[in-house]
Formats: C-alpha cells, structure tokens, sequence
C-alpha cells in the first residue's frame, strides 16, 4: 500500500514537472511571437518614414517644414485641369529667356526654356513682369540628400500663390535627377495641376523620386551667381541645424528681371 502512494506520488511530482515545462515553454513561445510582431512593426514604421521622406520633399518634394508641402496651395476643384486664368504658355515664345533673380542682393544669372516648358515658363515671365516677386521671401531650405532653396510664397510659408494653378509637368528628367543649378516648380504631392508661384533652386546635385504626378517641372538653370549662393545663404543651412525648415539667413527676392 505504501509502495502504490509513493508510486502515485511520484507520478503526481513528474506531471507537474511536466506541466511546468509546458508552460515555460509555452511563455518562451508566446514571448517569442510578441518580439516577431513588434520587430515587424518596427520595421514598417522605419520603412513609411523613408519612403515618406522621400517623397516629399517638393515632396511638396519641391514638396514640408512641410517639405515641397511647401508648395502651392490645393485647387479648389479636382486635379486634371487648369484653375483661374493662366497665362496662355504661346507667351513664352518657345525661346530661351534670360534674366537676373537678385536673393538678398546676390545676383543669379538665369536662363528659363520656354521651348521645354511653354505653360511654366509663360507662367514665371507673367509673374516676374507684373512684380509678383518682389519682396517675397524664399520660406524653406533643405539640405542632406536634397539640397533645394524654395522660394516664391507671397504667405511665406508654403501655402501661397497667384490666383490660379495649372499643369501639367513639363521637362522633367526622367531619371529623377536635378543638377546643381536647377530651377524647378513646386507641387503638390501626386497633383500636376497644383503649379503656381512656388519654385526652388537646386544647389547641391538632388535625386528627387517621381510621384503619381511625375517629376517636377524644370523651366530652367542658374548660370552664375551659385557660389555666391551657398557663401551667403544655403551654407547657413536651415533654423536650428535641421535638414528642412526656415533658412537660417532670412531670404528675400530682392529683384527679378527677364528679356
């Protein structure tokens, strides 16, 4: 009789071992599967993070302090189409224009195509002959891969423009790669027809990745006046070291002339 309760004690002791290991090893496994999914969800975070960086910048890049949303403000009708009066593009003549873009008083020789980008460049002469530009800030600077100046907001702050918006992406490279030197309209993201005022100024060789909308229209180039720019504003960087903001060196058109 002794010998049976030591038995059945016995049996009882090694099923709760049993039991016991069980359960650890079902913790270890539900453990496991927590870090699995957190890990997964990490990297989906880090991964939206960079694409979303990316396509920005004007992902309204060019585009936010917003990044490039730093750009003209939404249509109030649906994207497609033209809205308000834009100037006809037959007024860039389909020629090359020339002129100065003075930014804090540092001259920047330009030349716009109108033969590649007719609706932009009439745009920008329409603009420049009226005065649209003077004394309107450039409002956002970034820098570390994208390396754009974007200017042109009468509301200084990324959500201004004439009294009408149009498309649609004309000249824009197809490899997505902006030069030193580039001069290109601001967008919307994943809009063509959201073009206004708003343009920026690549001054560091820029790879800006296309969006539902295309690339960004380049309506022209600087042809002096670079160094002076990076010396006197760009170098600066924006407010407070960050890679996307506010100059740190407040800039102002401070003249804009073409012929």
């Amino acid at each position: 009789m002794a010998s049976n309760d030591r038995q059945a004690r016995e049996e009882r002791a090694r099923l709760r071992t049993y039991q016991a290991r069980q359960e650890v090893h079902a913790g270890k496994q539900r453990r496991r599967s927590r870090d699995n999914l957190i890990a997964v969800l990490a990297l989906v975070v880090v991964l939206a993070l960079a694409i979303g960086a990316q396509l920005f910048f004007f992902n309204g890049g060019p585009g936010t302090p917003e990044p490039v949303a730093s750009e003209t403000p939404a249509p109030t009708e649906a994207a497609g189409e033209n809205q308000g009066d834009v100037p006809s593009p037959e007024l860039a003549e389909g020629r090359t224009w020339t002129g100065t873009l003075t930014l804090n008083d540092i001259p920047l020789g330009i030349e716009l195509d109108g033969a590649a980008a007719p609706q932009a460049v009439s745009s920008e002469i329409s603009l420049i002959q009226s005065g649209f530009y003077d004394g309107v800030s450039c409002h956002r600077l970034t820098k570390d891969a994208i390396w754009v100046l974007q200017c042109g907001d009468p509301a200084g702050d990324g959500s201004g423009g004439p009294d009408y918006s149009y498309g649609p992406v004309e000249n824009a490279p197809a490899d997505g790669v902006y030069p030193a030197g580039t001069i290109a309209m601001a967008r919307q993201s994943g809009n063509a027809y959201s073009q206004g005022s708003q343009f920026f100024i690549v001054y560091e060789d820029t790879t800006l990745p296309a969006d539902a909308a295309g690339g960004y229209t380049v309506i022209g180039t600087v042809t002096s006046g670079l160094d002076e720019l990076r010396a006197g504003i760009t170098d600066a960087g924006p407010e407070g070291g960050a890679t996307d903001g506010a100059p740190t060196v407040p800039t102002t058109i401070t003249g804009f002339t073409i012929e």
